[in-house]
Formats: structure tokens, C-alpha cells, sequence
């Protein structure tokens, strides 16, 4: 095991690292640059200090050196400074991934506690009205976009109830506050997920279903729930772990929309306004947190294999 952890990692240091030129390179591509900025915001500036503060930068380089310098300060740690808050891109990101971790995990537990029973009852019942139902309600959440129902939960829950606050985050003061401005992103991103999450957790467990050692279990005089709780829900959850695991980049990308629409200061607003604002730094760190964050889970899928089913092993 601790010799497949350490290939993975490694391959992940790898991919990190392509992923990092890559970013460097798509967004070193964009049109403009900080100093571009300046100058629109400067009009008295010459291009004389133009070019001279682009030679500070190092924006004068070819960008392949440029990645160079930034790879070399990136592995002692210094990732540079947001433009855009005049801090380092680190200490901007930290705090703002907390609070995407927050709302992704919050959204991805819910939709686990709804789907996973939802699924399995499905299957226990295949063709029934209470089928036709749940797959409706999965078909339902799998087609609407996210930024369409975010806006209609605000107008339903802010604007026309007035239950919920419509944007904007607590002060980390008052927890029961704090959890009426989570309750609408939350909302958001579960619907956006549920739906997916049972259709495939549906699947695997009618594959479970027709398996010969449930027909033996149901043989030997075990109930339904047992043979569904032993059986067929530990079986069927190692096809669904994979789909699980790609979810979380759906999820980032979906939070990314959420947060942008509701105001919530997490790490997809946060990237969002660096590629608007030309904060190279900052937009860079983020993609690759979240490229990290795809990874990681991609790791615990693999690890929960072995777990789910003890015939799989990493020796």
C-alpha cells in the first residue's frame, strides 16, 4: 500500500506540474498584462516606464523563462503577490478554499444522504410509481443549470418569501446566521448534484440485484434489508465511488457559478475575478487547487475500492 501511495503522489506531482504550464501558459496568452492596466489607469505614464516596469516583472521575458522563475520561487513556496489585493497569492487563497471546502462538503454530504437511499429504494422497486417518481426528480435536477436555479431560489426563498438573505457571508460570529447565508448555495449545489448521483447509485444496485449471491442470501432465509444493507449496497458502491470521485469537478465547477451568483467568497468568485483583473498570481494558485483538489479525490476513490471490496488490493 505505501508503495502505491507513493507512485500516486508522485504521478500527481507530475500532473501538477504539466497542469502548471499549461495554466501558466493559457493565461501568460491572455491579452494584456498588468502593466496594460496601469497604463489605462495612468494615461501620463510613458513607454519608457512602461517597458522599464515590464523589465522588473519579467514581463519582457519569453514566457517559457518566465514559467522558469515562477517554478523556482513556486517550490520555495513563494507563489507571488495578487495585484488585485496587494498580498501574497497564498494568504488570499487559504482562507477562501476553507470556505469552498465548507460548501462543497456541506452540498456533497447532503446530496450522499438523499441519493444514496433514493437509489437504492429505486432499485428495491423497479417500475413502480415510487420509481417513475425519483427518476423524474433525478431527470429534473440533472437538467436545469446551476445559475438558472440559483436564480430562482432567490427569487423564491429572498425575494418573494423573504426567508433567506440573497448573497453575501456571515461574519463567523453567530453560527445559526452563518448557516442562513450557506442555506441557498447549499441548495444550489445539492439539486445540481442529486440527481446524477442516483441515477448511477439506481444502476449499480439493479446490477447488484440480479447478482447469484443475493438470490443465495435471500436463499438462506436473510431479509431484504439485510441482504440490501450487506450485499447489494457495499457492491454497488464501487462503480458509484468513481462517478463520486468525478463529481467533486463538477462540484468545483458548479461552485465556481454558485459563489459568482450569490456573492459567497470562496475560491471559484475568488478565481473568477483574478482572470478578470489580470491577477495572474492569484488565478494561477487557484487552478491548480482545484486541479489538486481532482486529484486528491480521485486518490480516496481508489483507497475506498480496497475497502468497499477486500479481493482488490494495492500490494
Amino acid at each position: 500500500m505505501l508503495s502505491y501511495l507513493a507512485r500516486r503522489l508522485i504521478e500527481s506531482f507530475f500532473v501538477l506540474a504539466v497542469m502548471s504550464l499549461v495554466i501558466y501558459a493559457l493565461i501568460g496568452l491572455m491579452p494584456g498584462d498588468p502593466i496594460d492596466i496601469m497604463i489605462f489607469s495612468d494615461p501620463e505614464m510613458t513607454p519608457a516606464e512602461a517597458e522599464r516596469l515590464r523589465a522588473i516583472y519579467g514581463l519582457d521575458q519569453p514566457i517559457f523563462e518566465r514559467y522558469l522563475a515562477w517554478l523556482g520561487n513556486a517550490l520555495t513556496g513563494d507563489f507571488g503577490y495578487s495585484r488585485l489585493y496587494n498580498q501574497p497569492a497564498l494568504d488570499i487563497l487559504l482562507p477562501r478554499l476553507g470556505n469552498t471546502v465548507i460548501l462543497m462538503g456541506l452540498s456533497f454530504l447532503l446530496a450522499l444522504a438523499i441519493a444514496l437511499p433514493a437509489g437504492i429504494y429505486a432499485a428495491t422497486r423497479p417500475q413502480s410509481p415510487v420509481d417513475h417518481a425519483i427518476n423524474l426528480l433525478a431527470f429534473a435536477g440533472i437538467s436545469v443549470p446551476p445559475f438558472w436555479l440559483a436564480i430562482l431560489l432567490i427569487i423564491l426563498f429572498a425575494v418573494t418569501l423573504g426567508w433567506l438573505p440573497a448573497g453575501g457571508m456571515g461574519d463567523g460570529r453567530d453560527f445559526w446566521a452563518d448557516l442562513r447565508y450557506l442555506a441557498l448555495p447549499v441548495m444550489a449545489l445539492t439539486i445540481a448534484t442529486v440527481g446524477g448521483v442516483i441515477r448511477f447509485m439506481r444502476a449499480a444496485a439493479l446490477e447488484a440485484l440480479r447478482q447469484d449471491y443475493v438470490r443465495t442470501a435471500l436463499a438462506k432465509g436473510l431479509s431484504g434489508r439485510q441482504v440490501v444493507l450487506g450485499h447489494v449496497l457495499r457492491n454497488a458502491m464501487i462503480p458509484v465511488v468513481t462517478i463520486l470521485a468525478l463529481q467533486m469537478g463538477n462540484l468545483f465547477s458548479g461552485a465556481l457559478i454558485t459563489e459568482q451568483i450569490f456573492a459567497y467568497l470562496g475560491m471559484g468568485k475568488t478565481i473568477y475575478d483574478a482572470v478578470i483583473g489580470n491577477d495572474y498570481n492569484v488565478a494561477l494558485l487557484g487552478l491548480l487547487l482545484a486541479t489538486l483538489t481532482t486529484l486528491l479525490a480521485n486518490l480516496l476513490a481508489d483507497l475506498a475500492y480496497s475497502w468497499l471490496d477486500p479481493r482488490i488490493s494495492y500490494q
